[in-house]
C-alpha cells in the first residue's frame, strides 16, 4: 500500500464511528451523530439538516483536552470540569427546503416536503426503494428497451403532475397521499410492468391509453386511484378497487346503491334459459331411455377416448384394469396455453401478418406438438345424457326453511379435476349477495377415479385432500346471514381461504344437498358461464344471473365468453386469478357478484330515467306526485 498523501484529512468519514479501517484516509476528528427523525428526504433519503448547536460550558471549566487514541477510533473529548446539561429542550428539527419532482425533459416545479404518514394516522410509514427510472427486466419484453424507456418516461411526468395537483392543494387533509419522487418512479414502474405482463401483445395501445386517462383525471378521481395503490403496495388494509378511507355509510366501493336497492333491482338481471340449450345450459333431466343409450354408447366405445389437451385417442379404465392401469397412450403432451391470433393490420399486405402462437410458451402453432408434459391423457363429457348416466339432473326443490317471497341471492363457484369419468366436482364454494360472504366452502370428492387435479386452473392439489376435515355442518350453517349488513361492521375484503383448512365431502350428490339448503327455485343464482357449474354439480335451476350473458363478447356474443379475470380488471379494476397456484373459487364467486353490482348500478340508472323507484324494499313506478304506483314483478 502506498502512504496516504492526506488530501482527503479535512473529509469526514462516511462512515463516522461505524469505520473498522486501521489508516482511514479520511478525518475522524469529530462525529456528530444527527437525530433520527421520522420525515425522511425526498430525493436522497436524508435531511440537510443544521448542525446540532454545541452545549454551553461552565464559564469556569478550564480548557479542554484531547486524550490522543488510536487510529481507528475518533479522539475523545473531555474537561477538568463537570458539564452542565442545559435546562431548554432539544433544539428543534428545521424543515427540510422544498424539493422539486420532475422527469428528465419537464420544467421542474417546486414540490413541499411529503411525509410519510399524516398526523395521528395509525398507518405505517412508507418506504419505497431508490430504482432508476428504466424498464424492469421482463422473460419477454413487449417492446424495445428504447420505446419502453420512452413511454415510462412519459407515464412518471404524468405521474408527478397528478402529485403537483395535490401538493398545491391546501385544502388536503390526507398529506400521506403526496408521493415522494421514489415513490412516484415505483409507481410508474409498477405501472408500466403490470402492462408489459398482462397484455404484451397490445403493450403499445393499452398503456398510451392508460396514461391519457391518467392526464384527464380530476383531484377526487386521483386521489381514489392513489388510495388503491397506496393500500395494495404499502398497507394491504383494503380488496384491490376499494377506496383506503371508507365512509360508513358507504358499504360497496363500486355502486352508490344501497343493498335494500340492490336486492330490489336483481330481479331485473334474471336471464331466461329457454333457447339456450345448444350453447350448454340444461333446462329438463334427460330420460330413463336417453340415459340408457348414453350407458349402451359407453359400453360399445370400450373405453376409447379423444383427450381434451393434445387432442389424441386413448382409452380408459374406470375402476382400474387388472394389472391397475388407468389409461393407455402414454405421457399427454401439449400446450396448456391458449392459441392466440393476433388482429390484422392494414400493413399486412406489406409486413405480412403476424402469426398466430400459444400464450403459454410463445411459441408459433404448429412449431411443436406441446411445451408441457402428463403424466396421462384426460377427457371431458359435454353430453347431457352422458352426464345423467353417471349423476342425474336435479331440480332445485322448494326449500320451506328459507323466504320464497324475498330470497337472498347466492353466487357460485367451482372447480372441475380429470377422472376416469370425465371432468367432475372437486370443489363447490357459494357466497352471499351483495353482501359476498362466505356461506359454504367444501371440497368434494369425485365419483371416478383422478386422473389430474386440473390443479393449473382448479388451484385444488392433492394436499389440499390429505389436510382437509371431514364436512360438519357447525362449520357452515345452512342459513345465509341478513340481507342487511350492520352499519358497525367493517366492509370486509376479498376472502382468499387458506385452501388446506377446506372441509371435503364424500360424494357431488352430498355437495348438491348442501348447495340446495341455501336456494328456492325463485333464489336468483348468480355465477360466471354458469352453465358448466351447474352441470358439473347436476343442477337445473330455474333462476340464474350470468355475467357471461350480462357482459357479451365483443364478437357478437355466444358462443363466444369473456373471461371473468378479463372483467374483473375491466370492471372492478382488480387481479384475479393470479400468483400461480390456479383459480380460487372463493375469490372468483365474489368478483362475480360485484360484476353483478356494477350492472345493477347501470339497469337503475336506466330505471330511474324511466320513473322507477325503491319503495319498501319493492321497485315500483309511478308519476313524480306518486299518484300512480305500480308494482314490478
Amino acid at each position: 500500500m502506498f502512504a496516504p498523501l492526506g488530501l482527503f484529512k479535512d473529509v469526514p468519514c462516511p462512515q463516522g464511528e461505524q469505520c473498522s479501517l486501521f489508516t482511514c484516509i479520511f478525518s475522524h476528528r469529530e462525529v456528530v451523530s444527527k437525530p433520527v427523525t421520522r420525515i425522511q428526504s425526498l430525493e436522497e433519503g436524508e435531511i440537510d439538516e443544521p448542525a446540532p448547536k454545541r452545549i454551553k460550558l461552565d464559564p469556569q471549566s478550564e480548557k479542554k483536552e484531547v486524550i490522543p487514541q488510536a487510529k481507528s477510533g475518533p479522539p475523545i473529548k473531555t474537561t477538568s470540569a463537570p458539564i452542565r446539561k442545559p435546562a431548554t429542550p432539544a433544539p428543534k428539527v428545521e424543515k427540510p427546503r422544498p424539493l422539486s419532482s420532475h422527469s428528465p425533459g419537464t420544467k421542474a416545479t417546486p414540490v413541499k416536503q411529503a411525509v410519510t404518514q399524516s398526523s395521528g394516522s395509525s398507518r405505517p410509514p412508507r418506504q419505497a426503494p431508490k430504482e432508476s427510472l428504466n424498464p424492469r427486466m421482463l422473460p419477454k419484453a413487449p417492446a424495445s428497451f428504447n420505446v419502453r424507456s420512452a413511454i415510462l418516461k412519459k407515464l412518471h411526468s404524468t405521474l408527478c403532475t397528478l402529485n403537483t395537483m395535490l401538493v398545491k392543494d391546501k385544502s388536503l387533509k390526507d398529506k400521506c397521499l403526496i408521493l415522494t419522487p421514489d415513490e412516484l418512479v415505483t409507481m410508474a414502474l409498477d405501472e408500466e410492468e403490470k402492462v408489459a405482463k398482462d397484455n404484451p401483445t397490445i403493450y403499445p395501445n393499452i398503456i398510451k391509453l392508460r396514461i391519457v386517462k391518467l392526464s384527464k383525471l380530476t383531484k377526487e378521481d386521483w386521489e381514489k386511484e392513489l388510495k388503491v395503490y397506496l393500500n395494495k403496495k404499502y398497507y394491504k388494509l383494503t380488496p384491490i378497487g376499494a377506496p383506503a378511507v371508507k365512509d360508513p355509510k358507504e358499504s360497496n366501493p363500486f355502486t352508490t346503491l344501497t343493498p335494500a336497492e340492490e336486492l330490489a333491482v336483481v330481479s331485473r338481471l334474471v336471464t331466461p334459459l329457454h333457447g339456450l340449450e345448444e350453447h350448454g345450459y340444461v333446462t329438463r333431466a334427460p330420460s330413463d331411455a336417453e340415459i340408457e343409450t348414453a350407458q349402451k354408447g359407453v359400453l360399445e366405445s370400450k373405453g376409447w377416448e379423444k383427450c381434451d389437451r393434445c387432442g389424441g385417442r386413448f382409452q380408459v379404465f374406470p375402476g382400474r384394469r387388472e394389472d391397475g392401469t388407468l389409461t393407455t397412450g402414454g405421457l399427454c403432451t401439449h400446450h396448456p396455453g391458449k392459441a392466440l391470433y393476433p388482429p390484422k393490420k392494414k400493413t399486412d399486405h406489406v409486413t405480412g401478418s403476424r402469426e398466430a402462437y400459444f400464450t403459454c410458451c410463445n411459441e408459433t402453432l404448429g412449431q411443436s406438438p406441446g411445451c408441457t408434459k402428463g403424466e396421462t391423457h384426460v377427457f371431458k363429457v359435454s353430453e347431457v345424457k352422458r352426464l345423467a348416466s353417471i349423476l342425474q339432473f336435479e331440480t332445485t326443490p322448494a326449500n320451506p326453511s328459507l323466504d320464497a317471497k324475498n330470497p337472498q341471492p347466492i353466487c357460485f363457484d367451482c372447480e372441475m379435476g380429470y377422472t376416469t369419468l370425465g371432468l367432475e366436482l372437486i370443489r363447490l364454494t357459494a357466497v352471499s349477495w351483495p353482501q359476498g360472504q362466505k356461506v359454504l366452502d367444501i371440497l368434494v370428492r369425485p365419483l371416478g377415479e383422478v386422473l389430474d387435479l386440473n390443479s393449473r386452473f382448479s388451484g385444488v392439489y392433492p394436499e389440499h385432500y390429505a389436510n382437509a376435515l371431514p364436512y360438519s355442518s357447525s362449520e357452515h350453517p345452512s342459513d345465509p346471514p341478513p340481507s342487511e349488513p350492520s352499519s358497525s361492521s367493517e366492509p370486509k375484503s376479498n376472502p382468499i381461504p387458506d385452501q388446506t383448512q377446506l372441509q371435503v365431502v364424500p360424494s357431488p350428490s352430498a355437495a348438491r344437498s348442501l348447495l340446495f339448503q341455501l336456494l328456492t327455485p325463485e333464489t336468483p343464482l348468480i355465477g360466471h358461464a354458469i352453465d358448466n357449474d351447474l352441470n358439473a354439480c347436476r343442477v337445473i335451476h330455474p333462476t340464474i344471473i350470468d355475467t357471461a350473458l350480462l357482459y357479451p363478447h365483443p364478437g357478437g356474443g355466444l358462443p363466444y365468453r369473456m373471461a371473468l379475470r378479463t372483467l374483473a380488471r375491466k370492471f372492478l379494476d382488480r387481479d384475479i386469478q393470479v400468483g400461480g397456484r390456479g383459480h380460487d373459487s372463493l375469490e372468483d364467486a365474489v368478483a362475480t357478484g360485484d360484476l353483478i353490482r356494477v350492472k345493477a348500478q347501470e339497469v337503475m340508472r336506466g330505471l330511474r330515467r324511466e320513473g322507477w323507484v325503491v319503495r319498501g324494499g319493492r321497485l315500483v313506478n309511478g308519476d313524480e306526485r306518486g299518484v300512480e304506483v305500480e308494482e314490478f314483478v
